[in-house]
C-alpha cells in the first residue's frame, strides 16, 4: 500500500507552494472571471455524442492516480474509437505547474485533466474549464452526494467544471487498546476529547491522544469545516470573502492552542518518519481529523498494528450532533483548449459515473467514492477489515460523508491560501505559540494578498 499511500497523501493535501506559484494563477487571468455567470450553453444533443464517441479520436489525460489505465481500457472498450493517451506529469505542486504552463503557453495542455477540489475555482478565474453541463445528463448531480457536487460547481452554482472521482470526509481513528487500557471511551465531542487527553497523558507522558501538525493547512481548515467555520468566499468575479478571524475560527483555534500550550497533543510534521514512526509506536492514540483515505493509507503505514485501531465519527462542538468536513478530494476536469469537448466530456464522465469504473476505483486505487450507488455497493460497503478488528469502516465513513456541510466554498487562489497559512498558524503550531495570533496573522496575509490581486475583500 505504500505507493498508493505516498500518491494518496500528495493528491489529497493542499499545496504548499511559493507565493510565485500563486502570482503565476492570477498572471493567467487575462480572460477574466470564470467562476459564475453566464448559464450553460445549449444541451448537447445525444445524436451528436454518438457521433462523436464512435469518430476517430485522440484524447490526452493528465493525471496521479496509480493504475487509472484500468479504468481507462474499460471506458475504450466501450468506445473503441476513442484512443486515450494517460499521463503522470507530476504530483501535488508539480502536477498544477505544468498544467498552468501548458494554459499560459497555449500548447501541451491536455484534454482531461485531474484537480482537486480546492484548486477548482483557480482554475475557474482564468477561464480555463470548459462547462460541462451541456455534456452530461441534466440531473447528473443527483447521482453524487450533495456536498460532492456543490465541490465541482461555478460559485453561483450554474456551471460543472469538474466531475467528481473521490473525496476525504473526515472521521476518527482510534487506538481501541490504547483508550481501554486507559479507562477512556471513545471521545464523542471536543470536551470529551480535551478530558480523555489530559487523562491519557497524564497516565503515559509518552502518549499522546493525537497529534496536530502545524505543516498540514488542509487539515486545519477541515476543522474550521467541521465547525461551521466558513472562511472563504469568491463570486466569481472580483470580490472575494476573508473570514479566518470570526468568532467560530477562533473557538476551533483557541480549543487546539489550549491543548498544544499544555502538553497534551503533539505538534509532529506529519507525513515524515517521526510521524510514521509515532503511528506505529503507539505514540498517538488516535488521528483526528483522519480522512475516509486514511484507513487504507494507515494499514500500509502501521502495519505492526493491525487490529487495534477502528474508526468512528469526528468528535462534536454540540452532544448529539454528527457535523463533520472533508479532507481531500478530486474531480476531472475538462480544459476548455481541448478540440474534442464531447469525447473529453464523456471520458471524464464515463470514468467517474459508470459502476463499473467506480466500483475498481473505490476496491483497486482505493479512492473515497463520490457516487450513491458506490458508497452503497455492497461490494464496497460490507467489506470487514481485519486491520480495523472486522469493522465495516467503509460503511462507517459512507455514514460520516452524508454529514459534511454541502456549502462550503474556496478562494480562486488556494495556493497562496495554504503556503501563507504554513507560514502564520502553522509556524505558531510548531513552535507551540500563540495560535490565535498565527490565525489572525493568516487572515492578514490573505486580506493583503487579495487587495494586491485586485480583488475587492468582503
Amino acid at each position: 500500500m505504500s505507493h498508493l499511500a505516498r500518491g494518496r497523501r500528495l493528491k489529497a493535501f493542499a499545496l504548499v507552494a511559493p507565493v510565485a506559484a500563486a502570482t503565476l494563477i492570477l498572471g493567467a487571468c487575462s480572460n477574466g472571471g470564470g467562476g459564475g455567470g453566464g448559464g450553460a450553453t445549449e444541451r448537447i444533443s445525444q445524436a451528436d455524442i454518438d457521433k462523436a464517441m464512435t469518430t476517430p479520436t485522440n484524447l490526452l489525460f493528465w493525471t496521479w492516480v496509480p493504475d487509472i489505465q484500468k479504468e481507462v481500457d474499460l471506458f475504450q472498450k466501450a468506445y473503441p474509437a476513442i484512443k486515450v493517451e494517460v499521463v503522470n506529469v507530476g504530483q501535488g505542486a508539480d502536477h498544477y505547474k505544468k498544467l498552468r504552463s501548458a494554459l499560459q503557453a497555449g500548447k501541451g495542455a491536455p484534454d482531461v485533466a485531474q484537480i482537486e477540489f480546492q484548486h477548482i475555482q483557480s482554475f475557474a478565474l482564468g477561464d480555463n474549464l470548459l462547462d460541462l453541463t451541456p455534456y452530461i445528463p441534466e440531473k447528473a448531480g443527483d447521482d453524487y452526494v450533495e456536498w460532492v457536487w456543490n465541490q465541482v460547481k461555478s460559485t453561483d452554482g450554474t456551471k460543472v467544471f469538474g466531475i467528481p472521482q473521490d473525496s476525504g470526509p473526515v472521521g476518527l481513528l482510534y487506538r481501541e487498546d490504547i483508550l481501554k487500557d486507559n479507562g477512556i471511551d471513545v471521545p464523542a465531542t471536543w470536551d470529551d476529547f480535551a478530558a480523555a487527553a489530559k487523562k491519557l497523558h497524564d497516565a503515559k507522558p509518552d502518549v499522546y491522544l493525537t497529534n496536530l501538525p502545524g505543516n498540514d493547512m488542509g487539515q486545519i481548515v477541515s476543522l474550521l469545516w467541521q465547525a461551521g467555520v466558513k472562511p472563504f468566499g469568491w463570486d466569481g468575479d472580483k470580490t472575494v470573502t476573508i473570514n479566518l478571524d470570526s468568532d467560530e475560527a477562533k473557538k476551533v483555534v483557541g480549543y487546539w492552542d489550549n491543548l498544544v500550550k499544555e502538553g497534551l497533543v503533539s505538534v509532529d510534521p506529519d507525513f515524515t518518519d517521526a510521524w510514521y514512526q509515532g503511528l506505529s509506536s503507539g505514540k498517538y492514540a488516535s488521528w483526528v481529523p483522519a480522512a475516509a483515505w486514511g484507513p487504507v493509507f494507515l494499514q500500509g503505514t502501521a502495519g505492526n498494528t493491525s487490529g487495534l485501531w477502528r474508526a468512528a465519527q469526528i468528535p462534536q462542538w454540540e452532544a448529539g450532533g454528527t457535523a463533520t468536513a472533508n479532507w481531500g478530494g478530486s474531480s476531472d476536469a475538462v480544459l476548455k483548449s481541448t478540440k474534442n469537448p464531447i469525447a473529453a466530456a464523456q471520458l471524464a464522465w464515463w470514468i467517474n459515473h459508470d459502476p463499473s469504473s467506480t466500483i475498481k476505483l473505490a476496491n483497486e486505487q482505493f479512492l473515497f467514492p463520490v457516487t450513491k450507488d458506490t458508497l452503497a455497493n455492497p461490494e464496497f460497503a460490507d467489506q470487514a477489515s481485519e486491520f480495523y478488528g472486522g469493522q465495516k469502516v467503509n460503511a462507517e465513513f459512507a455514514k460520516i460523508s452524508a454529514n459534511v456541510d454541502v456549502n462550503f466554498g474556496w478562494l480562486p487562489f488556494t495556493d497562496y491560501v495554504y503556503s501563507a497559512g504554513g507560514e502564520t498558524l502553522g509556524k505558531a503550531i510548531a513552535d507551540k505559540s500563540d495560535m490565535l495570533k498565527g490565525l489572525a496573522d493568516w487572515q492578514k496575509a490573505l486580506v493583503d494578498y487579495a487587495k494586491q490581486q485586485g480583488f475587492t475583500v468582503k
